[in-house]
């Protein structure tokens, strides 16, 4: 088990601290957080350094600004927020370094938390330069960690200022960092991985690494168009994310990759019901086909291994996964006592393509509460899709992160979690 520095009074009390977090919050177009989910994740945090005098000093990002001058991505509804949700003002300041912002800090009271804005304003943040993590340093004693979301990243204000500054894990960085250690080192099994979404360029390390602790993998989405393709079977326009250049250069094709999955686990069986011998990696048997996303015509397409048996519409796009591969992983999940899912089945934004999605997440939340299943879910789109269907209140854990919980169930190191270790 990964042990972190984790928060204590003594380490804290009557100290400046420095908290990296997670506010990246969706905002309307007139500037209104649509869900504080993310804001609301890290009190317990900001609570307890109040609680014990800490002078706190709150740095995130939000968004990409297009300019300086951008303020469509400002942070000051946050600042709002937390002084409605704290019950006690938060002081906001227009730039996250420089004399003045230093000035303001100094001068502030022990218990009171100060909100600065968006770093990424900055260019430095997101290139990790030196001077700009040291100036954040600066701002304080202690460095706490509570953006498990953005660990992956070597940034400035998250790898650059631990260099600095004697680095902490926020309790929702460590919950985070216990729920994903349980799958990967000492999962109740059988453990289930669901993996969808649109892309694999994100996922393939961790398909790659869960093959080898998962029992079974259930593949959705558009990564399951690369399963597809490497399988010989025709997916006509459907999304299909080629390698980056680098990549290609070295050799890396997501399809080759696909197919090195698929010969690997070949001969690898699992039992389903006891008695069933199914692949450890399933990839859909059949598909809800359109013209379009947008669509509202749709089909269903029996995936067969033979590619003359597909339809010859080569307009054909596959948008969700289809009714007989909807049922069959709702019954492997229904078995399963551990469940990791990362990524829709399909655009469950278009009602024509949410049944596969909406399945999948009725089907963990009954495993979760009859079955006692243990089940984790990450990602954006995941949480978008589960908040559509109101079930997001209905998993054991929710993850703030995606490309985070990807890479370390990958087994990645994390330029932002390494400094947070105990040696």
């Amino acid at each position: 088990m990964m042990k972190l520095r984790t928060l204590t009074a003594e380490a804290i009390s009557n100290k400046t601290v420095l908290v990296r977090a997670d506010f990246n919050v969706p905002l309307s177009p007139e500037g209104t957080i649509v869900d504080d989910w993310r804001v609301t994740q890290a009190l317990p945090t900001l609570e307890f350094l109040l609680k014990h005098q800490s002078k706190v000093v709150v740095i995130s990002h939000l968004g990409r600004p297009q300019s300086p001058n951008d303020k469509s991505v400002t942070l000051k509804p946050v600042a709002t927020l937390l002084t409605s949700l704290l019950k006690q003002p938060v002081q906001f300041l227009p730039s996250c370094v420089g004399s003045d912002i230093k000035t303001a800090i100094n001068e502030a009271a022990p218990g009171s938390l100060t909100l600065l804005e968006n770093l990424r304003y900055h260019d430095e943040e997101e290139q990790n330069q030196a001077g700009f993590a040291r100036a954040l340093a600066e701002l304080a004693d202690v460095y706490v960690n509570e953006a498990f979301s953005v660990s992956h990243r070597a940034h400035a204000s998250v790898a650059g200022v631990t260099k600095h500054l004697t680095s902490y894990a926020g309790y929702n960085l460590a919950a985070e960092i216990k729920a994903l250690t349980s799958i990967r080192d000492n999962p109740r099994r059988p453990l289930v991985a669901v993996i969808g979404g649109a892309k694999i360029s994100d996922k393939v390390e961790a398909i790659v690494n869960l093959a080898q602790i998962a029992d079974l993998i259930l593949i959705g989405g558009g990564v399951a168009n690369n399963f597809l393709k490497a399988d010989g079977l025709e997916i006509h326009k459907s999304f299909l994310q080629d390698a980056p250049a680098d990549l290609k250069q070295k050799g890396i094709n997501y399809i080759h990759v696909a197919q090195g999955l698929l010969e690997k686990m070949k001969t690898e069986k699992v039992l389903v019901d006891g008695f069933i011998p199914v692949p450890k990696i399933l990839y859909p048997l059949d598909v809800i086909a359109a013209r379009s996303p947008e669509s509202t015509k749709t089909e269903v397409i029996e995936l067969l291994h033979n590619a003359q048996d597909t339809p010859n519409d080569k307009d054909l796009m596959y948008l969700d996964i289809g009714p007989k591969t909807t049922q069959l992983y709702r019954e492997i999940i229904s078995q399963a006592k551990t469940i990791f899912w990362n990524g829709p089945m399909g655009v469950w934004e278009n009602p024509a393509f949410a049944e596969g999605t909406r399945s999948v997440a009725q089907a963990i939340v009954k495993a979760t509460s009859s079955q006692g299943a243990h089940s984790i879910i990450g990602g954006g789109d995941t949480l978008a899709a589960v908040d559509n269907f109101k079930l997001r209140s209905k998993f054991s854990y929710v993850s703030t992160a995606g490309g985070a919980s990807l890479e370390f169930l990958a087994g990645k190191v994390l330029p932002g979690i390494e400094p947070l270790r105990l040696t």
